[in-house]
């Protein structure tokens, strides 16, 4: 009942376009390498602050999705991962290309991507009563200790040393906490610059971390790669045999995705890795794997798919994001006067019955979208870079401009984009700080709000059940880092010292 509640909300026809345009734009930039679904998403925000909630949030979502599918395409024609996740793909779909079969590796990651989006749509679907049972028992201290999951997982599980990850958070919550306090109306941080008293914009922030630093760091690309693959609609129909060959891999690989989908902090990227990993693993002709594998196209883009649609779970549900586009779709609810958690869904069930409903819709217009639009997609893939550079900073300049009209938010964006390319450079992980951002506030006014209903007492968060797991989830998680950090030092020294051996024997 819920669900065809849903669709009715998805298919009115306001709401139907802005699906319609967040799935199309999504595809035209997932093709596109370097212009991945957080640029996009951080270049459209302003356009969320005219809209309702329901068709924004859609279109955001479109967009998310949307980039996955166009992602497989640069990596399998032309070796070309447009995006992290899909870098994977390249393994074993460019050498299909290579072989004459690119036609069969679309068709597969197409209807591996259907079906694994199909079971992340249906994992949802019979999550949403338990999360309507459970909302209530959620009060500050619950969501509090959850927030600080969140922000731990996001932190320490993100690429590269958690150290860096933890700054990066830091760095996000401080600018989180810039401008009017929410409880006591103090101005915070804000250096005596007046336009800082509102705080830092998201939609600010998240361009010129995610789109200015990007072509920052990128803009000396200037080879643009051609293809000689031609793909037509009949290639793309796998055989029974190939669908037989791909059908295990692609439930492995979207059982992969949809488990870690739940987590929060394990991006797409570690998804498809691992379900690559597996797939080898099980594989009776591991050998095959990096020379054209049909396993190995299935699996990872099959991973990618199911993890993009549970994704939502933890941040609808809980609010918690589990990776930097989720965290700006939890600010653009935010900023629309939506509060994700887990009473989202009985205090706005048009928002979450709707959005089920059109990742369904979604789908579907992408499958027949992507097929007879290969050609066009691959001939976008040839565009120099030094054109959709320009285009792409122009745009990001108007974008933020129109959302107050302020050539403040503009040097915002800049100064961001400088910050944003010297830690790629330095190789810190930047998505860290939106989680930072995002989340940051939340958990303060959480837990501001637990110590006046306990009166002070910290011990609140160990004494209520819910909290308490999350408690100890956390300090699980702190563990596993210090263990890891340690058996890494323990193995450097062993390194060493064998080293040191090896040089006296051969100094004897």
């Amino acid at each position: 009942m819920d669900l065809w509640f849903g669709f009715g909300i998805a298919l009115q026809p306001n709401n139907l376009m802005w699906s319609v345009f967040g799935v199309l734009i999504g595809n035209l930039i997932g093709v596109l390498p370097g212009m991945g679904a957080l640029t996009t998403i951080s270049m459209l925000l302003p356009l969320t602050y005219v809209i309702a909630p329901v068709p924004a949030i859609l279109m955001l979502a479109g967009i998310f999705y949307g980039s996955q599918y166009g992602g497989a395409i640069g990596a399998i024609l032309l070796n070309l991962p447009s995006h992290p996740p899909h870098a994977v793909t390249c393994l074993d779909g460019y050498p299909m290309t290579k072989m004459g079969k690119g036609g069969t590796a679309l068709g597969v990651t197409m209807m591996s991507s259907f079906f694994a989006a199909s079971v992340g749509i249906i994992v949802m679907i019979f999550l949403s009563p338990l999360l309507v049972q459970v909302a209530f028992k959620f009060g500050p201290t619950e969501i509090c200790s959850i927030m600080l999951l969140g922000l731990l997982a996001g932190a320490t599980m993100s690429r590269g040393s958690p150290l860096k990850g933890v700054a990066m958070t830091i760095f996000g919550l401080l600018c989180g906490v810039v401008g009017t306090d929410v409880i006591s109306g103090t101005i915070r941080f804000s250096f005596g610059i007046t336009e800082l008293s509102d705080g830092v914009e998201l939609g600010g922030l998240c361009m010129g971390l995610f789109g200015i630093a990007d072509f920052l760091v990128s803009v000396n690309r200037t080879q643009v790669k051609s293809s000689d693959a031609k793909v037509s609609m009949k290639d793309m129909r796998p055989t029974r045999a190939e669908m037989k060959q791909a059908f295990w891999p692609m439930v492995r690989g979207t059982t992969v995705g949809t488990l870690f989908g739940a987590m929060p902090g394990t991006g797409p990227t570690i998804t498809t890795f691992l379900a690559y990993a597996l797939e080898r693993k099980v594989s009776k002709n591991p050998e095959r794997f990096g020379h054209g594998e049909l396993a190995g196209v299935a699996s990872p883009e099959a991973a990618s798919h199911s993890k993009t649609q549970v994704d939502f779970i933890p941040t609808m549900s809980l609010g918690i994001p589990g990776d930097a586009v989720m965290a700006l779709i939890l600010g653009a609810l935010i900023i629309k006067g939506v509060q994700p958690g887990p009473q989202l869904i009985t205090e706005h069930p048009d928002i979450f019955w709707g959005l089920i409903a059109s990742f369904w819709i979604g789908n579907v217009l992408l499958v027949i979208l992507n097929v007879p639009m290969i050609g066009v997609w691959v001939k976008l893939l040839q565009v120099p870079y030094k054109f959709l550079f320009p285009a792409a900073v122009f745009f990001i300049c108007v974008g933020v401009y129109s959302t107050k009209n302020s050539l403040f938010d503009v040097g915002m964006v800049a100064v961001f984009g400088i910050f944003g390319a010297i830690f790629l450079l330095l190789d810190f992980p930047v998505s860290p700080i939106v989680l930072g951002f995002v989340l940051g506030p939340m958990l303060e006014e959480n837990f501001r709000r637990a110590m006046l209903l306990s009166r002070g007492d910290i011990l609140v968060f160990v004494q209520r059940p819910i909290a308490a797991w999350f408690i100890g989830a956390c300090s699980l998680l702190i563990l596993a880092q210090v263990w890891a950090y340690a058996m890494r030092l323990r193995t450097a020294r062993v390194r060493a010292e064998s080293e040191v051996d090896v040089q006296a024997l051969i100094g004897k």
